[in-house]
């Protein structure tokens, strides 16, 4: 682990495309790193005939002109100029705004390879804005999130992270380690005069403290994750119940095959669609039942592991079977083994199913959950089972307003590491312990910390997270 590592390409010039590859009215080609002035004087010519350098211009000025190269001109672009370390990598900046055919773009980006650049790699952009300093880690992970957010919470949350209100908590915790950490090193370097710069009680005040804050934000997460990845929604029951009908309802369009045979579904269906704000991940598993038959019998067993992973599930039943109460008692026993997950008890195809009404109220007894009449085939009482779905994760949406919200597996996995070194040094702190396995433990709490905003950080790690960007971030 070390501090903010720099790599031996860092500084050379690189140049990649920013805007999705495709047709389009504009696209954007950026370029940063060293000589990239001079490079942009090779292929850029500004109109009207007035001498002209990128060299001499000044930052945060757009400059209308041709772009050409080795063949002639390529397009009429706009180039935008950021000196450094005013950029958002805080290097020399150039970026040309193109007309967005795919072809043209192309023939951009190629000019400026031919006349010094080299392509950027994934995230090569970002990874340079946080080696330089301008962004941590947490906040560069956190521009990634935001371009990938699918709900307007999601958005909002990445915009909360990238603007460092995380990243400001952790310091604070950083900040209070590592004043603990200092003092015990300075009773280890005057050890033979038997002195405490810190006496045990308020050591033990501090980083109880600590451990709870590094505790809230752990608990956060299982928020944060429902908030960005969506809520883990698995539709069970027995074969033939009605679930890839009600997975194409609540998507609005077939993705699934629908037959009349039971256990057609042999495998999951994974899809998403939101929902007030909230996205809802689907997972359309195969029927529930005891099979001999090779195929089948693995997708029952990927069922249960869906099940097992779920936030939410929705267990349909054949209202108008003769077997229902039966099944009752199955989703109940489901329920049982999974108390960590909400439960929605569909009773399916009502429209055949002869006294409806008493069925609904035999099932809400015996499951003690939410029970949602439907006749999904023809989508009757799919708002309320939306408007249920919502309900059993309300406020979600509401999340990304709190000042700090762990999202990342990543960083949720680090603070439970420093919550566990931070236990352990109160462990030895109450048992009168030396001062250096007390600053060993407090140690690995502030570099597990450190981790997360990339105080310490790996290469390994940054070429994890970075090669996750797309190639012009």
């Amino acid at each position: 682990m070390t501090e903010r590592p720099l790599t031996p390409e860092a500084g050379e010039a690189i140049a990649a495309i920013a805007t999705p590859v495709g047709v389009g009215a504009l696209a954007i080609v950026r370029m940063s790193g060293r000589g990239v002035l001079e490079i942009a004087d090779r292929v850029f010519r500004k109109k009207g005939g007035t001498a002209f350098s990128f060299k001499e211009a000044e930052g945060f000025s757009a400059h209308f002109g041709t772009l050409s190269d080795s063949r002639g001109m390529v397009d009429e672009v706009i180039a935008l100029v950021f000196r450094a370390p005013s950029s958002f990598t805080m290097e020399d900046m150039v970026e040309f705004t193109c007309h967005g055919g795919p072809v043209v773009v192309r023939h951009l980006l190629q000019a400026l390879l031919d006349s010094g650049c080299r392509l950027a790699e994934p995230g090569e952009f970002t990874r340079r804005a946080f080696l330089s300093g301008r962004i941590d880690l947490l906040q560069a992970e956190a521009i990634g999130e935001m371009i990938h957010a699918r709900t307007e919470s999601a958005f909002r949350t990445a915009v909360t992270q990238m603007q460092g209100n995380l990243s400001r908590h952790l310091q604070e915790m950083r900040a209070g380690l590592l004043q603990s950490c200092a003092l015990l090193e300075l009773e280890l370097d005057f050890s033979e005069d038997d002195v405490e710069f810190q006496s045990r009680d308020a050591l033990r005040l501090e980083v109880g403290r600590l451990q709870g804050e590094i505790l809230r934000l752990v608990e956060s997460y299982r928020e944060g994750h429902l908030l960005t990845e969506g809520v883990a929604t698995v539709i069970a029951g027995r074969p033939n119940a009605g679930k890839s009908t009600l997975l194409n309802a609540l998507l609005g369009h077939e993705r699934a095959i629908v037959s009349h045979m039971p256990g057609t579904t042999r495998d999951y269906i994974e899809e998403c669609f939101i929902h007030e704000k909230t996205m809802f991940r689907l997972t359309d598993t195969a029927g529930l039942r005891e099979s001999d038959e090779a195929v089948e019998h693995e997708g029952i067993k990927r069922s249960y592991r869906k099940i097992s992973e779920a936030d939410l599930m929705l267990y349909m039943i054949d209202s108008s079977s003769g077997d229902f109460l039966k099944e009752a008692a199955a989703a109940r026993e489901l329920r049982q083994r999974h108390p960590e997950s909400g439960m929605i008890v569909v009773a399916n195809k009502t429209d055949l199913a002869s006294d409806a009404g008493g069925r609904i109220a035999q099932l809400q007894s015996e499951t003690a959950c939410p029970v949602i009449a439907m006749a999904a085939s023809k989508g009757d009482g799919l708002n309320e089972l939306k408007s249920t779905m919502a309900g059993m994760v309300e406020g979600l949406d509401k999340l990304h307003e709190a000042s700090v919200l762990v999202t990342s597996l990543r960083h949720y996995e680090a603070l439970r590491n420093a919550a566990d070194s931070l236990d352990n040094a109160l462990q030895l702190i109450s048992a009168r312990e030396p001062a250096e396995l007390i600053a060993f433990e407090l140690r690995s709490a502030l570099d597990y910390v450190g981790e997360i905003t990339g105080k310490v950080v790996s290469e390994e790690l940054l070429n994890t997270i970075f090669d996750q960007f797309c190639i012009g971030k």
